[in-house]
């Protein structure tokens, strides 16, 4: 057994830079330490939490000046895990100890009192036993993808492959028989999704399909059962593991495959430091393993279209056709609903229907001002409008969470002409209850502020009926569940009723009795300064057209000023094919992802905009000094400095380093940002690196 371990503390601080010798005492060689052990370890005043990454037999500072750890814990990591932790902080110019941090088991830190086991997970809606249903006839198309997938699965080497089918055509029950196969050949497999309180079905009919060995992890658990979860997943009592994003690092020894669904979602990219992106993680991931990364989606990234081999799935599996689009020409339109919009929605009330409709903005208005002076209502801590929030009573930054009360009068001259400017989704729920009128059919909301309700937590239910204003306070169910799945669960148990909402209400649902779905203001997102911007408004339509006319015929309507931009166009049209190619083409002319990788650095300060300036500045000069000339290419370079709006208090400024070698340019950035962050003049000074920003 060798005598020294190499040791990764778990801590934040970025200047620390390890891994550090520890001597191994001889208790402690009796327990089998090896790569991926958690440790105890003296560190400075304290005890913390390290992991194993190396062992040696010798040290450069003798064996007897050496500190030992204080006691090994019972569980540790695997090699593996402990590999691509490695690939991660090198990846996304982040430290080790917080790639670690990705991988441990939850509650880690917390655990250095003993070796408790975890609670069992008490899951409602986990199955105890295999249940084993007969599953569907495939169409030709499954049957089609499925031989190609299943070809992948048995092939000795690491595969990637893009399921691209449109709403409705049977994706889930692919991703299930590829599952099925994994596990024949011993293999687990992991399932991502964009968030678990939007995607119910999907958890459910792998629950129902495989029983007792799938795993549910995701935050919203109490942490004793993720821990739990977690346990059995590293024990191999569980060989399906369901989750969001961080579920790409479940414990699962050997996988076969790793799937990916709506893979187009911006929620696999990490906000956090490391700012990782799990389908890439998943794709390095199913590398290291021998796996098959198989990504779906109805509006799949130009990215990934690119990249990967497709199997395609052009039909819905009831032969139903998509629904018909129509695109409203707002401009000569005054705010608000169109005719077409009103009475379609007043056709759905009187068949008692249902319908979904999307606007991509919370809150009741965007901002406030004052009629006689002119102000407008900011945050104190960033340069943006605060959002009314009138149901709550209360100015909301979006940013960084300021609140304050609305103003019944100007601060600045005293007047109480107060202004109320556009309309966001609470704002729209009060007006369509009160247009659609009484008669028992309620208006339901999903947005950030209504999905943050938890059952005992006074909130008022999101439903509006009658047309009354606000419905009474009901409770949630009793087991306490994330605020959207109840409310998505009320709406689909609904005789009828409207479902309004930001894009959540367009992520993977599947209401067979939605007979509209209504866009409004779809060209908002075209509006940000964004390359993707095109993309994200194409999905967003697409995504929500597919909600409609899955039981029945269904029409879709779309507001725009913009009724000729390209995506919009294309969405009317279900062309996906089209919109593709043409935005591959822009981007290959423009060198932006696939041809090229983005790489955004942000500096910020307190005090004057120069300060933070003065040292982007110098952190571009050290990354164009840094960068090889291989990686970059024509077009390719650093550009900025440029000024971004101050955020909490703090001045901003970006660098964007666009180049065609991503692994040899995230070096150059992390080098240059290590040496900026440690220089003395920059003290005080925040330097944050994203690789491929969302």
């Amino acid at each position: 057994m060798p005598a020294i371990a190499q040791v990764e503390p778990i801590t934040t601080a970025r200047a620390l830079r390890g891994p550090f010798d520890y001597r191994l005492p001889d208790e402690l060689r009796d327990a089998a330490i090896d790569v991926g052990s958690m440790l105890v370890v003296p560190f400075g005043r304290r005890q913390v939490l390290g992991v194993v990454v190396g062992l040696a037999e010798r040290s450069e500072i003798a064996t007897e000046k050496l500190l030992a750890p204080s006691r090994a814990l019972e569980l540790g990591v695997s090699r593996e895990m402990v590999g691509l932790a490695e690939w991660v902080a090198a990846e996304y110019c982040s430290t080790l100890a917080r790639a670690l941090g990705l991988v441990l088991p939850p509650g880690a830190s917390r655990r250095l009192g003993g070796r408790r086991r975890g609670a069992r997970a008490r899951l409602r809606h986990l199955a105890v036993g295999a249940r084993t249903p007969d599953p569907p006839v495939l169409t030709g198309d499954q049957a089609a993808a499925l031989r190609a997938i299943t070809a992948e699965l048995r092939a000795p080497r690491a595969a990637r492959r893009l399921l691209h089918g449109v709403t409705g055509s049977g994706k889930t029950e692919v991703y299930l028989r590829a599952a099925a196969t994994a596990l024949e050949q011993g293999r687990g497999v992991i399932v991502l999704v964009p968030e678990i309180a939007l995607t119910p079905q999907i958890v459910g009919r792998f629950i129902e399909r495989f029983g007792n060995t799938v795993a549910v992890l995701h935050s919203r658990l109490r942490p004793s059962e993720r821990y739990a979860e977690w346990r059995r997943l590293r024990g191999g009592e569980a060989r399906v593991c369901v989750g969001p994003r961080s579920a790409v690092f479940a414990p699962i020894e050997h996988p076969g495959l790793i799937v990916v669904d709506e893979e187009h979602v911006g929620s696999y990219k990490h906000e956090g430091d490391p700012r990782y992106d799990a389908r890439e993680v998943a794709a390095e991931r199913a590398l290291r393993s021998g796996a098959l990364l198989l990504l779906g989606s109805a509006t799949p990234r130009p990215e990934s279209v690119h990249r990967l081999p497709r199997s395609l799935l052009p039909q819905r599996v009831d032969g139903r056709p998509l629904p018909t689009v129509r695109v409203l020409d707002m401009r000569d339109e005054p705010h608000g609903l169109h005719p077409l919009t009103a009475q379609a929605l007043a056709d759905v009330r009187a068949a008692r229907g249902k319908a979904i409709v999307l606007l991509n903005r919370r809150g009741w208005s965007n901002f406030l001002s004052c009629r006689s002076c002119g102000r407008v209502w900011s945050c104190p801590r960033c340069d943006v409008a605060l959002v009314l929030h009138r149901a709550g009573g209360y100015l909301a930054c979006h940013h960084c969470g300021h609140r304050q009360p609305v103003p019944a009068r100007c601060a600045a001259c005293r007047s109480t002409s107060v202004a109320r400017h556009g309309a966001g989704t609470e704002r729209l729920q009060h007006e369509l209850a009160g247009v659609l009128g009484d008669g028992g059919f309620p208006v339901f909301r999903l947005d950030a502020d209504t999905a943050l309700t938890r059952a005992g937590a006074g909130s008022r239910w999101n439903a509006l009926p009658n047309g009354a204003g606000p419905g009474a306070p009901e409770a949630l169910d009793a087991a306490g569940d994330h605020g959207a799945g109840a409310l998505l669960r009320s709406f689909q148990d609904a005789d009828c009723g409207v479902l309004v909402g930001t894009q959540m209400v367009a992520k993977g649902h599947d209401f067979p009795d939605v007979a509209l779905g209504v866009v409004l203001d779809a060209d908002a997102t075209l509006r940000f300064p964004d390359f993707r911007a095109e993309e994200r408004t194409f999905a967003l339509i697409a995504q929500l057209a597919g909600r409609a006319g899955r039981g029945a015929a269904g029409r879709v309507l779309v507001q725009t000023i913009a009724p000729e931009a390209r995506s919009i166009r294309h969405a009317s049209r279900h062309d996906s094919d089209g919109f593709l190619a043409g935005e591959l083409q822009r981007r290959r002319a423009l060198l932006y992802p696939p041809f090229s990788h983005l790489i955004r650095i942000v500096c910020s300060a307190d005090g004057e905009p120069e300060i933070a300036q003065a040292r982007a500045r110098a952190a571009a000069g050290a990354v164009r000094g840094g960068l090889p000339e291989r990686s970059g290419g024509e077009g390719a370079g650093v550009l900025g400095p440029a000024a971004l709006f101050r955020l909490r208090g703090r001045e901003r400024q970006v660098l964007l380093v666009k180049a065609v070698e991503r692994r040899a340019a995230a070096a150059a950035v992390a080098r240059a940002v290590a040496r900026a962050a440690a220089t003395p003049e920059h003290r005080g000074v925040r330097f944050g690196v994203d690789v491929d920003p969302q």
